[in-house]
């Protein structure tokens, strides 16, 4: 009889376990695929790559998985954390790209610059309609790069103006009340010697 309740309670635990692990959702996560969260950037993504422009460089490839239900687009955004344009408040804008569509598992690499991009979605940078690789000076500290990556319930209305950070302003407000998930992926740059 001891047995048969030992067996019978292990059972019950160990059904209860698996049901709460279906219950729960995987996280809604983002890779770049190049380098590590919280690691260097390569200089192949930055201003100061082998034939980068002025304000340029190469976007690397973002990946993200597990998209929460409902999804309609996303809203890539990228900044430095350690620079404020015109002695403000807010990051210098690096690369906002919004209406990613809802079934996309992620960005490929090396984007082309206008308005759109092959996706359909529109990005604007402090260079223009163009990613905006790091580009933090040699003789100072390395500069933290965040990347976040929001799914919302739905497309953002917003055109570019020639203003960047007026633009990405506009695109999170109108994100405001529309968002599902988000995660984010931390880069460090500082230009080589």
């Amino acid at each position: 009889m001891r047995i048969t309740c030992k067996s019978l309670a292990l059972l019950f635990f160990t059904m209860i376990g698996f049901t709460s692990a279906q219950a729960q959702t995987a996280a809604f996560t983002m890779s770049i695929d190049g380098f590590g969260d919280g690691d260097d950037i390569p200089v192949r993504f930055s201003q100061a790559a082998e034939g980068a422009l002025p304000g340029g460089g190469t976007s690397p490839a973002i990946r993200w998985e597990n998209a929460p239900a409902g999804t309609q687009s996303f809203v890539v955004n990228m900044m430095d954390l350690d620079f404020a344009p015109n002695r403000g408040t807010r990051t210098q804008v690096h690369w906002v790209v919004w209406n990613v569509p809802g079934s996309a598992m992620g960005l490929d690499g090396n984007q082309p610059q206008g308005d759109s991009l092959p996706n359909g979605a529109s990005q604007i940078s402090a260079t223009g309609r163009v990613y905006r690789g790091p580009g933090a000076g040699a003789s100072g500290p390395k500069h933290h790069y965040l990347f976040e990556v929001y799914a919302l319930d739905t497309t953002v209305s917003v055109m570019a103006s020639d203003d960047p950070i007026a633009t990405r302003d506009a695109v999170l407000a109108a994100m405001e009340g529309h968002v599902l998930g988000k995660s984010v992926y931390m880069g460090m740059f500082r230009r080589p010697q």
